[in-house]
């Protein structure tokens, strides 16, 4: 019943559109002069029913789930919840809709098929009602767009409050979004540092989460210092930068200033073929050629490598960043008005002396957000880390030591059936929150750079 919703409200958006079209085309072809365009008048149609039904819609199916969920377990037999804890009542709800989807695993309980049964039949009503009210809905929105035609009527101002209000409520959302993913790190974090003490996270050298989640489980007592974690993370994207930086640059002086066009052509788009390329082909490349050889060329100059390294991961990170920097450089110098190079050149400079001195200062504040971009996706990366740095927090900034990131602790706190009350599950939040703090001073800095150099050569 979802798909004829759906389909219901494209059919009535696009008949509405040719209705008032051909209707404002009717007018205008009488000899009266229209306020607006006929194709305003059919978009006006479009987004009047479009929206208000959309909405229906979306709301529709997000309560539809819990009330008849509530509906269902209301209607169970009296005493078959007498007893249970949540997580029990959960079961039990879901073997309900997994029956009732016609997925049923062993003999379930009659009551359990008498409320399947009743669980689908409430759902099938639901459709029902859904698809007659956005018919009913959409008939009588195709029925007021069409009496709006007039000539002078101010379609075209009506098409664009419409659109201005989905500008905002898009707006809106992302803003409320974001703070509600920082709201929900406080919290989380608040709660980790009221059973770990903020100085232990924040300057404790030691990085073990294993305690004992279970009565009568047998584990450590857990170390919680985040230094070793960020300061694995640092050396990796130093790693990374150290190789992505200069190469990405270099490439996009050449390819932008020196290369034969026939040359960029080909080489640029091969170039960024690297940012298409999955981060876990990366992590399987990573692990198979880079770390053994590696291995190979520090076993035969009598240097140990560990056989997961922090200079293999971010090897691999550095090479899957250079498309980044060097597209974005590369945009920021073709960027810089041509006045600057062609002053430069008329007063004898060469072409690398103009690069060096005009066009790359010039195109700094560019060149800052695509390194900057670069550090954030070098921070933020997972998969690479897991295959090929390891999982085990050390206090070094020796590249050919296994080390972790903070990104890795987060995804491996988080796996297996671990609950949200203890210190363990907590300090994933607290390590995401500060690494949200990190790069929003990498992200302050920055941007001090960008204004200091746009002001410059403004």
């Amino acid at each position: 019943m979802t798909t004829l919703a759906f389909a219901t409200l494209l059919a009535a958006s696009l008949i509405g559109y040719a209705l008032n079209r051909q209707a404002a085309s009717s007018i205008r072809s009488g000899g009266a002069r229209l306020h607006s365009l006929s194709g305003y008048h059919g978009l006006y149609s479009l987004l009047s029913i479009g929206v208000p039904v959309l909405v229906l819609i979306l709301v529709w199916l997000a309560l539809q789930g819990p009330a008849i969920d509530r509906l269902t377990m209301a209607s169970l037999p009296a005493g078959t919840l007498d007893g249970l804890d949540g997580g029990a009542t959960q079961l039990i709800l879901a073997e309900i809709r997994s029956i009732a989807q016609g997925r049923v695993f062993g003999t379930p309980e009659e009551w359990k098929l008498a409320a399947a049964e009743a669980h689908a039949g409430r759902h099938l009503i639901a459709g029902w009602l859904l698809l007659g009210c956005v018919a009913a809905l959409a008939l009588g929105l195709m029925v007021f767009a069409r009496l709006r035609v007039s000539a002078s009527f101010r379609a075209r101002q009506g098409v664009e409050r419409i659109i201005s209000g989905l500008m905002i409520f898009c707006s809106v959302v992302a803003i409320f979004t974001t703070v509600g993913i920082v709201a929900a790190l406080l919290f989380e974090t608040a709660r980790f540092l009221d059973k770990v003490s903020i100085w232990e996270f924040l300057f404790g050298l030691n990085w073990e989460p294993q305690i004992p989640i279970r009565e009568g489980q047998v584990a450590a007592e857990g170390a919680f210092g985040w230094v070793p974690v960020m300061l694995g993370t640092l050396v990796i994207t130093a790693v990374a930068l150290f190789l992505a930086v200069p190469v990405g640059l270099l490439s996009a002086i050449y390819l932008n200033e020196f290369a034969p066009q026939r040359l960029r052509a080909v080489a640029k788009p091969m170039l960024e073929i690297l940012a298409g390329v999955p981060t876990v082909v990366y992590g399987f490349f990573a692990i198979l050629v880079v770390a053994p050889a590696m291995r190979s060329f520090g076993a035969s100059l009598g240097i140990p490598v560990a056989p997961n390294t922090a200079l293999a991961a971010g090897s691999v990170m550095g090479v899957m960043l250079i498309p980044f920097i060097s597209s974005f450089a590369d945009d920021a110098l073709s960027a810089v008005p041509r006045a600057l190079r062609d002053g430069a050149l008329a007063l004898g400079a060469t072409r690398a002396e103009t690069m060096l001195n005009v066009l790359f200062p010039a195109a700094i504040p560019g060149i800052v957000g695509g390194i900057l971009l670069a550090v954030s996706r070098a921070i933020g990366e997972t998969m690479i880390v897991v295959m090929a740095a390891g999982l085990i927090a050390k206090l070094t900034i020796n590249p050919l030591e296994s080390v972790t990131t903070v990104t890795v602790q987060i995804v491996t706190l988080l796996i297996g059936d671990t609950s949200f009350d203890n210190p363990k599950t907590l300090a994933a939040f607290a390590l995401g929150m500060m690494l949200f703090l990190v790069t929003l001073i990498i992200n302050i800095f920055a941007l001090r750079i960008v204004r200091k150099y746009r002001e410059a050569y403004d």
